[in-house]
């Protein structure tokens, strides 16, 4: 079974699924072992890969390190053009559907393409919208593109039916690294009944209580970094707290 027919097939059993923000920047390969050691004791599902800067030495070795301890699914979600690897499992082909930033849209996915077209990995078309999180974000100031105000319900539901129209395969919502606000329960729950494919959900998480909220209003994969990268004792709590989502 492909990643995204395992991440379908949790949507339509009502099973949420927890992946975890590993940004090559921010961890030591020190670290990596008592990381990856915590995800498996708590059952993590993905380990999403990527940051805004990071080079493809440091992504290499990053990849390469968890690879040689779990078989937890290996998914990139690069900041640009040039954060790919083969040591991956797949990659989100994010399109910043939120902005009007044609390089993001369209243009770096052209560059791309044909070194995806040759990868063993995995690629999985993503619309990104990028939420306020009620401070400036390294993603929209890297994308320059202005984030969806937090409480434009309607301009989210539009977007994402937009996107998902487009063909793309998955949403995902995200106030962004170091948001002081998570995505609202309100915008999550309009948008998770607007589109049929499997919802994404992240930045500001920072508690196994947001987490379980973000999950019960509809999220179907639930994002944390930041909040780990500062307490790694958090990857259990928020495991156990969206995995105890029981299918209505």
């Amino acid at each position: 079974m492909s990643i995204y027919q395992n991440m379908v097939e949790a949507k339509s059993n009502g099973e949420k699924k927890f992946a975890m923000l590993i940004d090559p920047d921010k961890v030591r390969l020190g670290e990596i072992d008592r990381i990856v050691h915590q995800a498996q004791t708590a059952g993590v599902d993905y380990f999403f890969v990527g940051g805004s800067l990071i080079v493809n030495d440091g992504l290499d070795h990053c990849l390469m390190e968890i690879k040689k301890q779990c078989k937890i699914p290996l998914i990139l979600f690069p900041g640009d053009s040039y954060q790919l690897s083969y040591r991956a499992d797949a990659i989100l082909f994010l399109s910043l559907i939120s902005g009007r930033n044609a390089e993001l849209l369209i243009g770096k996915h052209v560059i791309t393409a044909p070194y995806l077209k040759l990868s063993p990995l995995e690629v999985i078309s993503c619309g990104y919208l990028l939420i306020d999180g009620g401070v400036p974000t390294t993603v929209s100031y890297m994308s320059n593109t202005h984030p969806i105000p937090s409480d434009k319900d309607d301009i989210a539901i539009c977007t994402a039916l937009a996107g998902e129209m487009l063909g793309m395969k998955l949403m995902y919502l995200d106030a962004g690294s170091g948001a002081i606000l998570p995505v609202s329960q309100s915008m999550i729950d309009s948008v998770a009944q607007a589109v049929n494919v499997p919802l994404i959900v992240g930045g500001g998480i920072d508690s196994a209580e947001i987490a379980l909220r973000n999950a019960r209003a509809g999220a179907d994969i639930i994002v944390v970094g930041n909040a780990i990268e500062k307490d790694p004792s958090l990857i259990q709590e928020i495991a156990h707290a969206i995995h105890s989502v029981t299918p209505v």
